[in-house]
C-alpha cells in the first residue's frame, strides 16, 4: 500500500520539527513538503495534492483558514488543525468532528489524529467533512474580522492582493474579477461569497455586478431614476443601480 502523502504547514520551526519527528516514527507516511507560511502552503497544496495536511491555525499574513479559503471549490485533503490552546476553537473543532492537535503536541494525541486519518484512508475529505470545514471558516471569520488580503490562484501561480489595493470587483459569469494594481485577476468564487469576505465599512456593492472600494471613489453624480454614476480614481465609470444605491447614499451622508 502506498504511503499517505503529508504536508506540514506551520510558521514555527520548532512546531514543524516536532511534527516531522513524530511523523518519522510512523510507517506508512511520506512527508512531501513543509511550509513556513500560508502563502507557500497555497501553492504547495495545489501542486502536491497530498492526502493529509497538518495546518497551523494562527500564522502571520495568511492564516490556516485563509489557506483553506484560497483552495476555492476544491475539497481539501484530510485536514488536521494545529492550534495553541483556545477553548472556543477546540470546541468548534469538536462540535464539527474535525481533527485537531494542541501545541505543544503530545505523541498520544498525534497518534489519535493519525488513527482517524487512517480510518478514512482513500476516501479524501468527503462532502460532510468539507461542509463542516466551510461552516467553521464562516463562524471563525465572523469572530476574527476581515482579511487584509485576497488570494487568487491561476494554475500554478498564486497572487496575494491587499484589499486596500483593490479598486473594484465585477461579476464575470459565475466568478468575480478583481481590478487592482492596474491589472485584473479572476477569482473562482461568486460575487456573494467575495462580498461576504470584505469589510462592509470599506467596500460597497453598487450593482449586482459591481463592488467598489470606497477609498477608490473619486466622484459620485446623480443619474436617471435614482441611479448614480460612480467614477473611480483610476478613471473607471460605473453605474450604481437604484436597487443598491441606498447603501451608497448612506456612505455619502
Amino acid at each position: 500500500m502506498d504511503p499517505l502523502r503529508v504536508v506540514i504547514v506551520d510558521d514555527e520551526p520548532l512546531a514543524r520539527e516536532r511534527l516531522r519527528s513524530l511523523l518519522a516514527e510512523r510507517p506508512g507516511y511520506a512527508l512531501v513538503a513543509e511550509c513556513p507560511d500560508g502563502e507557500a502552503a497555497v501553492a504547495v497544496l495545489a501542486g502536491e495534492r497530498p492526502d493529509v495536511v497538518f495546518l497551523d491555525v494562527e500564522m502571520p499574513g495568511l492564516d490556516g483558514f485563509g489557506v483553506l479559503e484560497a483552495l476555492g471549490d476544491e475539497a481539501p485533503p484530510h485536514v488536521v488543525f494545529v492550534t495553541a490552546f483556545d477553548r472556543y476553537a477546540v470546541r468548534a473543532f469538536e462540535v464539527r468532528a474535525l481533527d485537531y492537535v494542541l501545541k505543544p503536541i503530545q505523541p498520544a494525541r498525534f497518534a489519535d489524529a493519525l488513527a482517524r486519518v487512517e480510518a478514512r484512508r482513500g476516501a479524501g475529505a468527503g462532502p460532510e467533512e468539507w461542509a463542516a470545514i466551510q461552516d467553521l471558516l464562516r463562524e471563525l471569520r465572523a469572530r476574527r474580522g476581515y482579511p487584509s488580503r485576497l488570494v487568487v490562484r491561476s494554475g500554478a501561480q498564486v497572487a496575494f492582493i491587499p484589499t486596500a489595493e483593490v479598486e473594484w470587483i465585477e461579476a464575470d459569469g459565475n466568478y468575480a474579477r478583481i481590478h487592482a494594481r492596474g491589472r485584473d485577476y479572476l477569482l473562482r468564487d461568486t460575487m456573494k461569497a467575495v462580498e461576504a469576505r470584505l469589510d462592509p465599512d470599506r467596500f460597497v456593492r453598487i450593482h449586482r455586478s459591481a463592488i467598489v472600494n470606497l477609498d477608490r471613489i473619486a466622484t459620485v453624480e446623480p443619474y436617471f431614476h435614482g441611479e448614480y454614476v460612480v467614477t473611480l480614481t483610476g478613471g473607471r465609470r460605473l453605474t450604481a443601480s437604484r436597487t443598491h444605491a441606498a447603501r451608497l447614499r448612506d456612505f455619502l451622508r
